[in-house]
C-alpha cells in the first residue's frame, strides 16, 4: 500500500499520516528526512515537536539524503514506513543539476513501486501561491510539485490535508490520464 499526504503547512498532514501508521497496527518505522540545525532554535522545536508526537515503539532513522537506499534496505514485511518529508528531503538534494535530480526521482520512483512494506508520504503543497522571484525557489516548488504528482500517479490512496480535515483524494476524485 502506497499512501500519499499532502497539504499545506500546519494544516496536520504529518498528523494525518502518524494516525494511518497508528491504525496500521505494524511496527513504524518514521524516516524522518530534515537536517538538523542546532543554531536554529526554531527548527529545532518544530523537530521537537514531531519527536514528542512518536510513539517510543515507532523506530526513527534520520535520512536527510539517502532516502532510496533506505527503503531499499527495509525488507520487513511487518513494517510500515511513513517518511515526513518529501519537501525537507528534496531541499537537501537542490544543488543537483536537472540529470541528476531526474536519476534520483526515477530511483525513487522505483525504490516505492518495488517495496514490500506499506509506506506513507508526507508531502507539502507549494504550488498554490505566486511564482517565487528567485529561480531555486521556483526549481524547489516545481520538483516537489512533480514528485508529488509522480507518487500521486502510483498510489493508493492521496490524501489532503487542510483545515485540520483529511480528504482521500482517491474516493472523490480522478486521475489524471
Amino acid at each position: 500500500m502506497i499512501s500519499l499526504v499532502t497539504g499545506a503547512t500546519r494544516s496536520g498532514k504529518s498528523e494525518w499520516a502518524e494516525h494511518l501508521a497508528m491504525r496500521s497496527q505494524k511496527l513504524v518505522i518514521y524516516i524522518a528526512t530534515a537536517t538538523r540545525y542546532p543554531d536554529d532554535a526554531e527548527w529545532e522545536a518544530r523537530l521537537q515537536k514531531h519527536r514528542d508526537r512518536r510513539p517510543d515503539s515507532w523506530h526513527t532513522l534520520e535520512v536527510p539524503i539517502e532516502l532510496v537506499q533506505s527503503i531499499l534496505d527495509i525488507k520487513d514485511h511487518s513494517a510500515y514506513i511513513l517518511v515526513d518529508s518529501l519537501g525537507t528531503w528534496l531541499a537537501n538534494l537542490l544543488e543537483y543539476d536537472e540529470e541528476a535530480w531526474t536519476k534520483i526521482e526515477n530511483e525513487l520512483l522505483q525504490a516505492i513501486q518495488g517495496c514490500v512494506v506499506d509506506i506513507t508520504f508526507v508531502s507539502e503543497e507549494v504550488g498554490w501561491g505566486i511564482v517565487p522571484a528567485y529561480e531555486l525557489g521556483r526549481k524547489f516548488r516545481d520538483r516537489l510539485g512533480g514528485l508529488s504528482r509522480k507518487i500521486g500517479a502510483i498510489a493508493d490512496a492521496v490524501y489532503l490535508v487542510t483545515g485540520g480535515y483529511a480528504v482521500n483524494l482517491t474516493q472523490i476524485g480522478e486521475r489524471l490520464p
